[in-house]
């Protein structure tokens, strides 16, 4: 990637890149968690409430969103291309995912399948880094800028209304019919906005997601963020190495700010 001969385009990862998910969904799930058990209507088994009382919702939250990864992972885009009404949303999944915990840590009973439904949408409303918006806001004079998130479209769009995330376009693994890393994702976004992939920048907290970009023809800009990168230490240090980020925004440099600070947008 060369500075003076930039992308056209410039997508973004969203969970753990955009917004912070792991502070929103741990402190949404205590808050919820301490208004049943402290509700006077409550009617729960004492087993449950004992459970809730030892359970760390910062594991909880974790465990929620290795789940995510693990679904759009693993998912199957067959079947959904071939009928898309069949295609499985993350927020499906995020419903699913949140009974099958409660179960796992004998916490059924916790909240009622409609309170089930209404804490899952807390996905809908992260609240971004303190980069995020004025970055965006940056990059939009240079750059096509685009989501590229497995979330499905409802959810990107409340998450840059909440945000004030001002991307020109929203554009979701749903689009497709499949998820990331899934190629067609990758190439279906490009020619959504009318580029080539060669002429695209993924931006992401996550090296995978970049390696998989990468092998699309995009450039890469990795933006690190504390506790998202799944990779080794070791393994971190060999991409790094290796040099296939285009362009690697430290922890501490500024986020989506240094990202246009080095595109000269100050």
């Amino acid at each position: 990637m060369s500075t003076t001969n930039p992308p056209k385009a410039l997508l973004t990862d969203v969970f753990g890149t955009v917004v912070d998910w792991r502070k929103t969904v741990t402190d949404y799930l205590t808050l919820r968690a301490s208004e049943a058990l402290n509700s006077p209507a409550s009617s729960i088994p004492s087993a449950v409430r004992t459970a809730a009382a030892d359970i760390s919702w910062p594991t909880v939250a974790q465990i929620w969103r290795t789940s995510y990864y693990n679904f759009t992972r693993t998912y199957d885009p067959a079947e959904a291309q071939r009928d898309p009404s069949k295609f499985k949303t993350v927020d499906q999944h995020h419903v699913e995912a949140l009974h099958k915990i409660l179960v796992d840590h004998s916490l059924e009973g916790l909240w009622t399948d409609t309170e089930i439904e209404k804490i899952a949408l807390i996905w809908h409303f992260l609240d971004p880094w303190p980069d995020s918006s004025a970055g965006l806001g940056k990059l939009n004079a240079k750059f096509e800028t685009a989501t590229l998130s497995n979330g499905n479209t409802a959810l990107l769009q409340d998450l840059a209304s909440h945000g004030k995330l001002p991307y020109k376009h929203i554009l979701s693994g749903e689009d497709f019919g499949a998820y990331k890393p899934h190629p067609s994702v990758y190439l279906g976004a490009a020619k959504k906005l009318g580029v080539k992939p060669e002429e695209c920048a993924l931006i992401a907290a996550h090296l995978g997601d970049l390696k998989a970009a990468k092998g699309c023809g995009y450039q890469t800009i990795y933006i690190e963020r504390e506790r998202e990168e799944g990779w080794s230490t070791e393994d971190t240090k060999k991409a790094k190495e290796e040099g296939w980020v285009d362009l690697w925004i430290g922890v501490s440099e500024g986020g989506f700010l240094e990202v246009a600070r080095r595109f000269g947008l100050e």
